[in-house]
């Protein structure tokens, strides 16, 4: 994914429906140049084009937000992966940082076992190792592809992990990291429960960011997996609150 086309997504991200005109004078170049951009991004099904304007098709949608900031969330991913053995059962949660995760540990793991609540997830690597996965039940959110709900609860009690990667939305620090999702944000902590070691996965600009609702996983986050322009002031906090920092 090319600096011009994650510069598009951001722009999209941060501006809802944008008109191509106004994209190519703010990317300093032509609108031919910016058509097929968005032409690359609506055939992955990233955007939508309408009357001489683009827009994300769904802010929630993984496909959209795995190609946001692509290779700072591989290298995180592949970062991650070196913490999981091959055999290990875990559990992951739904996000685009999971998603690549999930993809490098077929790439680099043998016979795991991944619990997940993440239909995408499942999908996404679906036939390409020999992992045994395991999808909890729940309600369906379609855009982000997820299962949420008490039936998360309930499935998740079945298993005891030592490891459980999640996403987050952002990061506030009175309240540590959130999401903005209430169902999603329940349905981690449903699975925590059942974790030893819960590890964030997250680019560094989710740390000037917050969700409205707080994860409230104080003393389960043990590690954080980011990129290397975290700040040195967040990285001393964290380590504050008993966390460990891994950069990519």
């Amino acid at each position: 994914m090319n600096e011009r086309i994650n510069r598009i997504l951001e722009l999209l991200t941060q501006e809802g429906n944008i008109e191509v005109a106004s994209l190519a004078e703010w990317l300093g170049v032509s609108q031919v140049t910016v058509r097929k951009d968005l032409d690359t991004l609506e055939d992955k099904g990233i955007v939508k084009r309408e009357h001489g304007y683009a827009r994300l098709k769904s802010t929630d949608d993984i496909r959209c937000r795995i190609a946001y900031h692509y290779e700072a969330k591989l290298k995180i991913a592949a970062k991650a992966a070196e913490l999981v053995h091959d055999g290990d059962t875990l559990m992951i949660e739904s996000g685009s940082c999971c998603a690549l995760f999930a993809e490098q540990l077929v790439a680099l793991k043998k016979d795991l076992t991944i619990i997940t609540n993440s239909a995408f997830i499942a999908e996404y690597i679906r036939g390409k190792s020999n992992f045994q996965i395991v999808l909890l039940g729940g309600i369906y959110q379609q855009d982000a592809q997820v299962m949420v709900g008490p039936m998360v609860r309930e499935c998740a009690a079945n298993f005891l992990t030592d490891l459980f990667f999640i996403g987050t939305d952002g990061y506030e620090e009175r309240v540590g990291f959130t999401n903005k999702d209430q169902m999603r944000a329940q349905a981690v902590r449903d699975m925590a429960v059942q974790a030893n070691h819960v590890v964030v996965l997250t680019e560094s600009d989710k740390f000037a960011k917050h969700g409205v609702v707080p994860l409230n996983l104080k003393g389960k986050i043990k590690t954080v997996v980011t990129d290397n322009k975290i700040s040195p002031e967040m990285v001393e906090m964290l380590q504050e609150t008993g966390v460990s920092v891994v950069v990519s």
